[in-house]
């Protein structure tokens, strides 16, 4: 372990160049007359309020007999120790724990934790929120993330974002979980996919089953879509509405409630639609939650009829007969690069006007 080694106190120069005049009976005039400077210079050097330059100390080398690194070390280690005495209080490296703790900047902008009146209220205002009592208790959390991984997500953000999720869902009261329950409500569930307005019938069917439903979005650098985690006995789907798509949310939260249906503890991430790097219980979750939304082989006998074509009207017509609204079949059809992202955008209509009460202010 290194181990820095610091004076007692601080020498300042000024004090040394007095003894220096003292030792040759000079005065400031003097030494002002000798280097060619005005005596207010010499008599701010001598008071601190005026720093050693390089030429200043060059010029008092000259005069003493003495070396110009003399004056400057001085000058430089004096300036050092008045920092360090100003610093007293600030505590930059616990504070710098404390913002590599949590997002925050972004806490208090939202309004999640208080400032309080001196840096230790903040710290213990974001411990309590985290739900820790020191850094050390930081861990990783068994919770089902949705986001970009190659985005890099900051694993703390995801965690304080976790956490308002937890307080958002333990304010409201839903039912005893009901596994059979979720199970049987499923075809409802899958009924308000059909148009956009019937989404606010989702909270209500899932809170009946005993599952809440959070609306928390996404915290800077989490790059969150949604998430499945437990309220005790009690599963959450949250989702962030990073994309406000009727696909990306009917997606997401069948996703979500996939990881339920199928009794996955909690893993982490994955993309939407999944990927190569997607783990299993991940690429379980996207391949139930994708055969909930469509049928795979409507949906390829579909697309081998129309392609390469996809007018709005004929993806309609397909979205009808599988009781789901088209920008489903849209986003699916834009997912697998049939359809560019850029048309059609007007099909992919919003979900948050209908999911106002749920959203987390």
């Amino acid at each position: 372990m290194e181990t820095t080694i610091q004076p007692a106190r601080a020498i300042a120069p000024g004090w040394i160049l007095t003894r220096e005049l003292e030792a040759r009976g000079w005065t400031q005039k003097d030494l002002a007359g000798i280097m060619g400077r005005p005596p207010q210079a010499i008599n701010e050097i001598v008071k601190g309020s005026k720093q050693i330059t390089p030429e200043t100390a060059l010029e008092l080398a000259e005069a003493f007999g003495t070396s110009a690194e003399l004056w400057i070390n001085l000058e430089a280690n004096f300036r050092l120790a008045l920092a360090r005495s100003a610093k007293d209080g600030k505590d930059i490296a616990r504070k710098s724990r404390l913002y590599s703790l949590a997002p925050v900047t972004e806490l208090l902008k939202r309004g999640w934790i208080r400032p309080g009146s001196s840096f230790e209220e903040l710290e213990q205002a974001v411990y309590a929120f985290m739900g820790i009592s020191s850094p050390d208790e930081m861990g990783k959390l068994a919770v089902s993330f949705r986001h970009a991984v190659q985005r890099g997500p900051e694993l703390n953000a995801q965690i304080a974002w976790v956490r308002r999720v937890e307080q958002a869902a333990a304010a409201r009261t839903v039912a005893r979980f009901d596994q059979a329950r979720l199970e049987k409500i499923l075809p409802a569930i899958l009924a308000c996919s059909a148009h956009e307005q019937d989404v606010a019938r989702l909270p209500g069917l899932l809170a009946d089953a005993g599952v809440h439903f959070v609306i928390v979005g996404h915290l800077d650098k989490t790059f969150l879509d949604g998430a499945k985690l437990m309220c005790g006995k009690n599963p959450i789907i949250a989702l962030t509405l990073r994309y406000d798509r009727i696909d990306s949310f009917w997606f997401t939260l069948l996703h979500e409630l996939a990881h339920i249906f199928l009794k996955h503890k909690g893993s982490y991430l994955d993309d939407l639609y999944g990927g190569d790097h997607v783990d299993g219980e991940e690429k379980d979750a996207n391949r139930l939650a994708g055969g909930w939304l469509l049928d795979d082989r409507a949906f390829k006998a579909f697309v081998s009829e129309a392609k390469p074509y996809f007018s709005k009207s004929v993806i309609t017509r397909f979205a009808v007969s599988q009781g789901r609204h088209p920008g489903i079949v849209l986003g699916r059809l834009q997912h697998e690069q049939l359809v560019d992202y850029k048309n059609l955008r007007g099909m992919l209509m919003k979900v948050s006007p209908y999911l106002g009460e749920w959203v987390d202010r």
